[in-house]
């Protein structure tokens, strides 16, 4: 069942998460946010397949995908936890904004289904899915940047 605290953390790892990209932090944060490798699925934005992946290749994604935009900010709200022993699943909304210099604001906007796994150093991301249900704008440069 967990606790108020795991919920707690479960909630604020998804807030490090969002910060990785809006701060542009790839240096540590992203060891206190995801395991090592992990599985991704972006593929409602990108047509890409899931993937699982080291975690330092995947930072490597994260800060080339990331770069091009000036800003970003990603809105996750209305979690819904499910905590079993030492998993837990993690329904979000998300809202994610993404401006490119001198163009338009791409906008995703739609839900995070993620799975995390309780480690000695706490809560961490396993497995990240995004289904995004609109979009607008979105550049050519996109990636599996959320």
């Amino acid at each position: 069942m967990g606790t108020l605290d795991d919920r707690a953390e479960l909630v604020e790892l998804i807030s490090r998460y969002a910060d990785i990209a809006d701060l542009k932090e790839f240096t540590t944060l992203p060891g206190r946010v995801f395991t090592d490798a992990l599985t991704l699925d972006f593929g409602s934005v990108t047509g890409m397949p899931e993937m699982t992946v080291p975690l330092a290749d995947y930072v490597e994604v994260l800060r080339a995908s990331f770069a091009p935009f000036q800003a970003t900010h990603h809105a996750i709200t209305g979690h819904v936890v499910e905590i079993d022993g030492d998993t837990a699943k993690i329904h979000a909304h998300v809202r994610a904004e993404h401006w490119l210099p001198d163009a338009d604001r791409w906008l995703v906007v739609g839900f995070y289904d993620n799975e995390a796994v309780r480690t000695p150093d706490g809560w961490r991301l396993t497995r990240v899915k995004l289904t995004a249900t609109h979009q607008e704008n979105q550049p050519d440069l996109a990636t599996a940047a959320n």
